[in-house]
Order: C-alpha cells, then sequence, then structure tokens
C-alpha cells in the first residue's frame, strides 16, 4: 500500500512529455530526451520517410474497475500492459493529459515540407529533408541547411519537423524526427479555427463561368461596397425611429439613393466615362469625359438621357426611409454652333430624339448638381441643372462634364479662389461696381472673367457666346477667322463684343478672398489701345496680362494680382479689301506675369557689447 501511494505521487510531480514519432519503426521507451532512430538504409530513400505509430506512443484508454477494497482502480480495456518501470507509469497515466491539451492540427504536413529543396529530381547539398537525397547523399552531409520546419510559432503546442546529421556513425546517417512542441509564453493561442489564416490564399482566377461576377465586383473605384449597402427591411422598421437618431452623413461617405448610390460619371484609367463613380459627401467635384456611341442609338443611350440623372430618390441620412427627390433646377440648350439658351421652363422632360439618323437633339453635355444639407449632416434638397445639346457625327466622341456642389441650410455660398491668395488653376473673381456700393459679381464663378474659346470651324462670327474662364497661372491663346465683305463699322463693333464676350468686367480681385464690400481690394482694369490711323479699323488682338506678386511670408507665399490691362490692337483695312473677301485672323490671349521683387531674408540687427573695464585692468603692460 506505501508503495503504490509512492507510485501516485511521482505520477503527480512528473511534467508531460513531448510525444516522439519514430521513422525507423522501432519503438522506444519515452523519456524526458527523445530519442532519434537513423535511417534504415538505401531502401528508404526511394520513398519518403513517413512517421510510424508505435505501442508506446499509442494511448491506451483506461476505465475504471472494481478494486480490492471496492473503489476503482484504471485498467486498460486495448493492449496489455507491457512490464511497468516507474517512467513508463508516468508516461501512461499522464497520456490523456497529453491529448487534452493538444493544440490545433497543423495545415500544412511539415513532413512533407522542404525550403531548401531547389534543383528538380536532384539532391540538394545539405538539404535534409530533399526526398531526391538518399542515404548515399547524406552521408556526405556536413550539416543540414534547414534543421527545424515548423509553423506559426504564436500557437501554443505545434508539430515541428526536425533533422540533424549524425557524423559519429560510420557513415554519417541523417536523422529525421517529428516532435510536439510547447510554447513557452503565456500568451499563446490554443485554439484556431480560420486555417486559411495560416497560408496564402490563392486568387480567383478568370473563368467564363465567373467572368461576369468579377467584373461586377471590381470595375470600378469601389469594389462592390456601395452597391450592396441594403436599406431598411420590414423588420427594421420598428427601429427606423432609433437609427435616424444616430445616422447620418459624414465627409467622403457616398451618397445613397434608393436603389444604389448617386453617380457622378468621371473618368477611370482613360478618358472614357465611367458611369460607377460615386459622389462623396461634401467632396465638391469637377469631371470631363469623352463617351463612345452611335448616333443611331442616342435616344437609347441611357447617359445620354436626362431621366438617368433624376429617376432616382436621394436618401436624407444612410440606410433611412426618408427620400429626397431631385429636381431640375434649369435647362440649357446648346445648339450644332455651340450657342446656348436658357429655358424658361424647367417642367417638360425633355429626351433624346434622333433625326433623320444624322443629328440627335436633347442630348445631355452637362450635369451640375447642388445639394442641400444640415449641419447634421442630412441631406434636405437635391437639384441638378442640365446643359442639353444637338449632336452630329462630326463631335464624336462626345465630351460630356459632370459636377457637384454642397451647400449647407441657411448660408449663402461664396465662390472662393484661394485663401486669401489665388490657387494655381482657380477662376479669376472680377465684377463690377455701382457708385455708392460694392463689387457686383456673377453668381457662376467661371463666368465672371472669359476669354474667346477657339472652335473647329474657325468662324468668328459663329463664336459669339463662346466663352473659357480664365484660370489663375494658365496663359491661354485662341482665335478665329474673319471674311470682311460687309459693311466695316458693322464688322469692328461685332468682333469687339465677341473678343469681350458679354458684360465683361471692370474690376478684377486682388486676392482670392477678397470681400466684395472691400473695394480697395479690388483692382480696376486698364484699357490700352493700339491702332493704324484709318477710316476702317478692325480689332485684330485682344490681350489680357495680369500682373501678380508674392505676398506675405517667405514660408507660404500667397498669390497677390497687383494690375489687370487689357490691350486691344486693331488693324487697317481699306475698301479694296473688302471688295476682295480679305480673311483676317483675329486673337485673343492672357498672360499671367509674376512681378515679385527678389525674395530678401531679413535679420536682427547684432548686438552691441556695452562692457566697461577697470582702469588697471593692463596693468603694468599699459600706463
Amino acid at each position: 500500500m506505501a508503495a503504490a501511494a509512492l507510485r501516485v505521487g511521482i505520477l503527480l510531480l512528473l511534467s508531460p512529455l513531448p510525444a516522439v514519432k519514430e521513422v525507423s519503426g522501432q519503438s522506444s521507451p519515452a523519456s524526458a530526451t527523445p530519442q532519434p532512430s537513423a535511417d534504415p538504409g538505401p531502401s528508404a530513400s526511394s520513398v519518403w520517410p513517413q512517421p510510424a505509430e508505435t505501442p508506446a506512443a499509442s494511448p491506451s484508454v483506461l476505465t475504471p474497475t472494481p478494486g480490492p477494497t471496492g473503489g476503482a482502480s484504471p485498467a486498460p480495456t486495448s493492449l496489455p500492459p507491457p512490464p511497468e518501470t516507474p517512467a513508463a507509469a508516468a508516461a501512461t497515466a499522464l497520456a490523456p493529459e497529453a491529448s487534452a491539451w493538444a493544440g490545433p492540427a497543423p495545415v500544412t504536413d511539415f513532413a512533407t515540407l522542404c525550403v531548401c529543396d531547389l534543383l528538380v529530381t536532384q539532391c540538394d547539398i545539405n538539404c535534409c529533408c530533399d526526398p531526391d537525397c538518399t542515404a548515399a547523399d547524406f552521408s556526405l552531409f556536413t550539416t543540414c541547411s534547414v534543421s527545424i520546419v515548423t509553423g506559426d510559432s504564436q500557437l501554443c503546442s505545434q508539430e515541428a519537423a526536425m533533422y540533424s546529421i549524425d557524423v559519429t556513425a560510420y557513415p554519417p546517417k541523417r536523422i529525421f524526427m517529428l516532435v510536439d512542441q510547447k510554447n513557452p509564453s503565456i500568451f499563446c493561442i490554443h485554439t484556431t479555427n480560420y486555417e486559411q489564416a495560416l497560408s496564402f490564399i490563392p486568387p480567383e482566377m478568370p473563368t467564363a463561368q465567373n467572368f461576369d461576377n468579377l467584373l461586377k465586383r471590381f470595375e470600378g473605384f469601389t469594389f462592390s461596397a456601395e452597391s450592396d449597402i441594403p436599406l431598411n427591411t420590414d423588420s427594421d422598421v420598428q427601429n427606423s425611429s432609433d437609427v435616424n437618431e444616430t445616422a447620418r452623413y459624414e465627409y467622403g461617405v457616398p451618397i445613397q439613393t434608393a436603389n444604389a448610390f448617386l453617380r457622378l460619371p468621371a473618368p477611370l484609367v482613360s478618358s472614357q466615362c465611367s458611369d460607377v463613380n460615386p459622389a462623396g459627401f461634401l467632396v465638391n467635384q469637377a469631371e470631363k469625359c469623352s463617351r463612345m456611341i452611335k448616333m443611331g442609338n442616342c435616344n437609347t443611350t441611357q447617359a445620354l438621357s436626362m431621366l438617368f440623372y433624376t429617376n432616382s430618390s436621394i436618401l436624407a441620412v444612410p440606410k433611412s426611409s426618408q427620400l429626397v427627390n431631385v429636381t431640375v433646377q434649369s435647362i440649357t440648350v446648346q445648339s450644332l454652333n455651340r450657342t446656348r439658351t436658357l429655358l424658361n421652363s424647367t417642367d417638360a422632360l425633355l429626351l433624346p430624339v434622333l433625326l433623320d439618323n444624322h443629328v440627335c437633339i436633347n442630348v445631355v453635355l452637362g450635369v451640375s448638381y447642388s445639394i442641400t444639407y444640415t449641419d447634421a449632416g442630412e441631406i434636405t434638397d437635391a437639384a441638378v441643372s442640365f446643359v442639353l445639346g444637338t449632336i452630329n457625327n462630326a463631335v464624336l466622341p462626345l465630351q460630356q462634364s459632370f459636377e457637384i456642389s454642397f451647400t449647407q441650410l441657411n448660408t449663402k455660398p461664396v465662390p472662393l479662389s484661394g485663401n486669401p491668395g489665388y490657387g494655381i488653376g482657380l477662376p479669376l473673381r472680377a465684377g463690377f461696381k455701382l457708385p455708392g456700393s460694392g463689387i457686383i459679381q456673377n453668381t457662376d464663378t467661371y463666368g465672371q472673367l472669359t476669354i474667346l474659346q477657339s472652335s473647329s470651324n474657325q468662324d468668328c462670327l459663329a463664336l459669339e457666346g463662346v466663352r473659357a474662364p480664365l484660370l489663375f497661372g494658365y496663359n491661354m491663346i485662341s482665335g478665329c477667322k474673319l471674311s470682311a465683305s460687309t459693311d466695316c463699322q458693322l464688322i469692328a463693333n461685332l468682333i469687339l463684343n465677341i473678343l469681350k464676350g458679354q458684360n465683361f468686367p471692370e474690376y478684377v480681385a486682388s486676392f482670392g478672398n477678397s470681400q466684395a464690400q472691400d473695394v480697395l481690394d479690388w483692382v480696376p482694369i486698364t484699357y490700352i489701345q493700339s491702332s493704324e490711323q484709318g477710316l476702317c479699323q478692325i480689332p485684330v488682338s485682344f490681350e489680357i496680362e495680369v500682373k501678380w506678386t508674392k505676398y506675405g511670408s517667405l514660408v507660404n507665399p500667397q498669390a497677390k494680382i497687383v494690375n489687370v490691362s487689357v490691350t486691344v490692337i486693331s488693324t487697317l483695312l481699306t475698301e479694296a479689301n473688302f471688295r476682295s473677301e480679305r480673311t483676317v485672323q483675329i486673337t485673343s490671349s492672357v498672360t499671367f506675369v509674376d512681378v515679385s521683387t527678389p525674395a530678401e531674408p531679413g535679420y536682427k540687427a547684432k548686438p552691441t557689447i556695452d562692457a566697461k573695464l577697470p582702469f588697471d585692468f593692463f596693468f603694468p603692460f599699459v600706463y
């Protein structure tokens, strides 16, 4: 009885032993240190050695049986036990405990994994896991370049393949064994339920069966995120009030509609329009792109119809049932010669109409969204302005422009071109001044100061109203041709109006954020006339020169306009020139000139030292 108690005490004090699986088929007693076995010989090289289970490594299933004293004592129900030693008994008794502690099965079979096997059907030197190496090759190895192959080091328990060379044997032999490693760290992964996390997942290759599905997922800027946003179901209606209390739009979040999201076509890799670009909340955008169409299909192409941009209502807040309809604010019609007319009514829905398979009218050329929102991130109003045009085969591929802007409720938007200095590529702010008032500006920021825009036919009489905005820092030149065959004075006034445009401004803002009431922050436009003496003077050049300087700190200088001048150059035409239908070239240009003086860093004056020395400081050298 005392011996049995002593044996139980020894069992409780012993720690779990690493389970070792030998590859030679020889069983060995379990001990604290695994006993390796050498390769059986050349015959084992033809087949990659696999670990073989031995009776010692197979845990017995223990069931309680009645003992002599009426208690329960464990008795094996499988194989009869061999002669016991204390160490063997400890390993047998603790086998169930070690099995309960076993971690997840490794994803990779490390016995077949060999990272140093680089040569195909050839033995790699010192690569002990290379299946192409024979026992004769192993006898020439000096060491194993890869001594252990394991998986994730963060697992609490995992199987590892260990390789070594027994240099004491003659000839030297390779030793291979599988060891169940334990992680000594208290922070380790005991169980993993996501096997793919331990390996790289190969990407899905396009096939004829899955190509359409992959195209829908990866064809746009966003990958099946916005279009898959579910709306509130019947089960969510009960909690809709709670959702609406916290739901709101945030900066950059795609604006949701009843069927998907608000689309703002934009160019992707090329200049072609893509209709899957989502409009982000509070993200002002201005895009231009081209669209390849067939003239015969203009009335069936959705992107050319007003209905495509107005048929879906916007969600006031994400995932809500409150809808905001998109209303048509204005419709501008453009003719083939690019003249534009603003329609008085926006009630009618103008759809594309094909005429004689050569001309198509009411085609969408420009779309401008105006979104009104509250400070709580809720959209309260959505309006859209259209530019509808007449097109033919000469204007293909079709050029379209798309814009979106955001205005907070109960606020008046103030278009700025910089803060404070002008930004490169932003329009020049200009206007008029009436006596006793401030500067009056056009509501269209890009229409306050414009220049003549060239066209393909170069006909000056057909370019009236076709303008391009002056963008800060961008030098531009345009022109057209005039056939002088009518009254000289009439042609001269007409050409000057074409060069200046309607309502040419009188003042230009010095800064990009100059306020209309601060008249001193606006620069007047000066005119310079240059012409020849004669009866018939035709303006042939309209040159705008903008002088600007760098203002403020050297670290962050701001662009400030200091002078704007317009030079009108006229040429003299005689009566004989009109009779001969002479062609005159008309040009218009804008030039930005940097008149900044070289920057000179300033330094404070050097400090003066006002020190007084005693009268006998240099005694006895100076008397």
